[in-house]
């Protein structure tokens, strides 16, 4: 993932394209317009933030599938795997045009996505060592890291288009964080169960 400074650069670009509707304000306009831009800023805010935190955790998400693909696994593994390639990599194309016609980097620096920014924070991503570990297992064992590794991964995911949903208002945005928490939650029953059965 390429790190790139979001944060203050695209804040400040968002707030300064809505710097006439500030100035209007100045000169007698009612005090809601500039509220409403500042409301707009932070909607937009929130749309980037997501944007850019959730392809690289959808790109993670690839490759622990591809990870499963690549292994001894049991066919319900290897289904769901398959699965979750086949819907996030379209969404990783979808986020990454959003962005690029945002005029928005592809994504935030460290510091703001540890924090949050636009009220958005990832969550649910695994650590060089889990990712290690997984690529280290083998047969049931696989399975079940596997498993509780895409539960959580995918709890976070969900987590983050909840937070989205209730900052943004483009429906583009809103639709696609719809998907990820409809499709995400069932595929998390889905684990749950086999899990279970471990």
């Amino acid at each position: 993932v390429i790190a790139l400074t979001c944060g203050s650069i695209a804040l400040g670009a968002l707030l300064a394209a809505c710097g006439s509707t500030s100035a209007d304000s100045a000169h007698g306009s009612a005090p809601a317009s500039a509220s409403a831009a500042q409301t707009a800023a932070q909607a937009a805010a929130a749309d980037i933030a997501f944007a850019q935190l959730m392809i690289p955790h959808h790109q993670q998400a690839v490759e622990m599938a591809d990870l499963a693909l690549s292994t001894e696994t049991s066919p319900e593994v290897r289904g769901l795997a398959q699965q979750i390639k086949a819907a996030q990599d379209p969404e990783i194309q979808q986020m990454s045009g959003w962005l690029q016609a945002w005029g928005a980097p592809m994504a935030m620096d460290d510091e703001h996505a540890s924090h949050g920014m636009g009220g958005v924070s990832m969550s649910g991503m695994m650590s060089d060592e889990d990712m290690q570990a997984l690529g280290a297992a083998t047969g049931a064992q696989f399975d079940r890291l596997w498993l509780t590794m895409m539960i959580a991964h995918h709890e976070g995911a969900v987590a983050m288009a909840e937070q989205v949903k209730a900052a943004s208002s483009d429906a583009e945005v809103i639709a696609l964080a719809n998907a990820v928490i409809s499709g995400q939650t069932a595929e998390i029953e889905t684990m749950q169960q086999l899990l279970a059965q471990q």
